[in-house]
């Protein structure tokens, strides 16, 4: 067989694999709220930004890659860049700098963040590129999209990978706390790592009645910006886990010990999150003793306010009685 049928076969693979990815995330219901995502999703080629990828294996990692000369290899390659799950592209001594998120979780970010026609968005966190990718299919302007990351070499490569698929967003090099402030002002800031606190440069960055969306603690927070000083909104229900934003000193503490609680809270996921959001606020039976007290409260009751120099998290109410603050 000629490399160029090889070639037309692997693309044939990929292109029935991307409308298998389609079907499985519009039975998730990840796009219900706006089904416009579902061609975007169908048009946007996953297989060009992840060249390669590592998957567990006993003792570490393996890596695929489109380039192996073993065409078994090659074609598991490309039908695990079109599984919904989250795939390793970058490693340093062993520790995850860089991967692409699980596609029906990406789904379900891009619709809560609910984009516009001529919005301009901000995405922290450039990844493989392929998030700026399905932006800029969805809004039909590339010049609208700016991503942005602190390593050079993942902002080449996702510049690469970008235009390898026909598109060409802004892609910056910096620390995505700061935000990109040339580009600005934006109408919707989504982030695809992790932080303790909402950096005040992004909300000075924003039009108003801006959105952001970001991970925090193990979840995905909303927030409707009024102005340069004001956000406030509530968690999704999801659970989210993303590498953490790198740059400056934000990087994330390790949750507190938590022996000596009762086993089906120090496993309970709900219980962690709550441990994530209010670590140097409340001590581990503290936080058990809440947790308990309120029912074992899901994430949509919970939430962020930024006003001022000042932000918190809270319990139902951003005036009621549970309110933990932030780190600055």
């Amino acid at each position: 067989m000629s490399a160029h049928a090889l070639d037309r076969d692997l693309e044939d693979l990929a292109t029935s694999a991307r409308a298998a990815l389609v079907r499985e995330i519009d039975a998730s219901g990840a796009w219900a709220g706006d089904p416009g995502w579902r061609e975007v999703f169908g048009a946007v080629p996953r297989h060009l930004f992840v060249p390669y990828y590592y998957v567990g294996v006993a003792g570490g990692y393996e890596r695929r890659w489109g380039q192996s000369p073993d065409p078994a290899a090659r074609e598991r390659w490309v039908r695990g860049a079109y599984a919904d799950t989250p795939l390793a592209t970058r490693l340093r001594d062993g520790e995850l700098l860089s991967s692409s998120s699980q596609p029906s979780l990406m789904a379900m970010m891009l619709v809560a963040l609910q984009v516009a026609d001529g919005h301009r968005v901000l995405e922290i966190g450039a990844g493989t590129g392929y998030n700026a990718a399905l932006l800029a299919r969805r809004l039909g302007d590339d010049d609208l999209v700016t991503t942005v990351d602190l390593e050079p070499e993942i902002t080449e490569s996702a510049r690469g990978h970008l235009a390898a698929a026909g598109y060409r967003p802004a892609v910056v090099t910096g620390d995505g706390a700061r935000g990109v402030p040339a580009r600005a002002p934006y109408d919707r800031i989504v982030a695809t790592c992790t932080l303790p606190s909402i950096p005040r440069a992004w909300l000075a960055q924003c039009r108003p009645d801006a959105r952001i969306l970001t991970p925090l603690a193990t979840g995905l927070v909303t927030l409707a910006v009024q102005d340069a000083e004001h956000a406030e909104g509530r968690f999704l229900h999801t659970p989210a886990y993303f590498v953490p934003l790198r740059g400056g000193s934000r990087s994330e503490p390790e949750l507190p010990p938590v022996a000596g609680l009762p086993r089906r809270a120090r496993e309970h996921e709900l219980f962690r999150f709550l441990l994530a959001l209010t670590r140097g606020s409340l001590d581990p039976q503290e936080a058990y003793t809440l947790w308990e007290h309120e029912g074992q409260p899901q994430r949509e009751r919970y939430g962020i306010t930024v006003r001022g120099e000042h932000e918190w998290a809270w319990l139902d109410d951003p005036e009621g009685p549970y309110a933990w603050p932030l780190p600055s």
